[in-house]
């Protein structure tokens, strides 16, 4: 029985493309117009699992995804990195000075301001999905419009690739984590990192003690988020990331901070894939 599989776009997305490498083809996606509809899929057991972005490289974190996954006492099970290339694409036969328009995400268009920057004439338009923008162009036959893309996207929907890459650091990576219901029960041996999520006292140096904490317990921090709370004013809960050699130094510095942290929760340990 295939695996359902809910991803944020449509085939053809970065996110189709992260679903594919983590689970192989045999999967039936679940495509969905937002994160919070992802989300929605898993907590009405449509869907096994779903792939999140939650970082780039380039633009950096997709806040809001972590509080879904806190909020909603999900858990993150793996992850996937991938190398994000941005390809300009239209309908065939038209050149980059006859495209007038161009609908993309946000954060797409953020990661490719430098190239818009030299084509003053075209208009940039937020869209929900990169993907999605493909497949209308090619449905509605839209001359004059563009999207950004995937070289998978260009190839499903019949789009004329017009610029190659057009991000404008290269080396673009995003961060993909894949998220289920429940915790998925790993080998000890096969776990070397883990997404955890506390609060502290407003008081100088309790962070610091903190990250002396897993320091100590040679915990490597690769990732450490704030995100404000709203009902206290002032008030922040922490996201941070930490990767590990010996799982029984992640579970000493754990037993550590369960008593110096508040709200101390793990929100996944599973394998580090870089």
């Amino acid at each position: 029985m295939k695996k359902a599989i809910a991803i944020q776009g449509i085939k053809g997305s970065f996110h189709h493309i992260a679903a594919q490498q983590y689970f192989g083809d045999t999967v039936e996606l679940i495509e969905c117009l937002s994160f919070d509809d992802v989300v929605k899929q898993l907590l009405n057991e449509t869907s096994d699992a779903v792939v999140m972005a939650l970082e780039n490289s380039i633009a950096g974190s997709i806040i809001p995804n972590y509080a879904l996954i806190d909020n909603h006492q999900l858990h993150i099970v793996g992850e996937r990195y991938l190398d994000i290339q941005h390809h300009f694409m239209a309908l065939p036969g038209q050149q980059i000075q006859d495209i007038s328009e161009v609908y993309s995400h946000p954060m797409a268009l953020l990661q490719c301001k430098a190239f818009f920057k030299k084509q003053p004439h075209i208009k940039l338009i937020e869209d929900k999905d990169t993907a999605e923008v493909a497949q209308r162009i090619q449905k509605q036959k839209l001359k004059g419009v563009a999207a950004i893309g995937s070289q998978l996207a260009a190839n499903l929907f019949e789009l004329e690739i017009l610029a190659e890459s057009i991000q404008t650091i290269k080396q673009n990576e995003t961060r993909f984590v894949i998220v289920k219901r429940e915790n998925q029960d790993f080998e000890e041996a096969d776990i070397n990192k883990a997404s955890l999520k506390f609060e502290l006292e407003h008081k100088r140096g309790s962070l610091a003690t903190i990250l002396n904490v897993m320091s100590d317990c040679q915990l490597n921090l690769t990732k450490i988020q704030s995100l404000p709370k709203i009902q206290t004013p002032w008030k922040y809960a922490f996201f941070v990331d930490v990767t590990f050699d010996n799982y029984s130094n992640f579970k000493k510095a754990q037993s550590i901070l369960e008593i110096m942290a508040e709200e101390f929760k793990i929100l996944g340990q599973y394998k580090n894939a870089k």
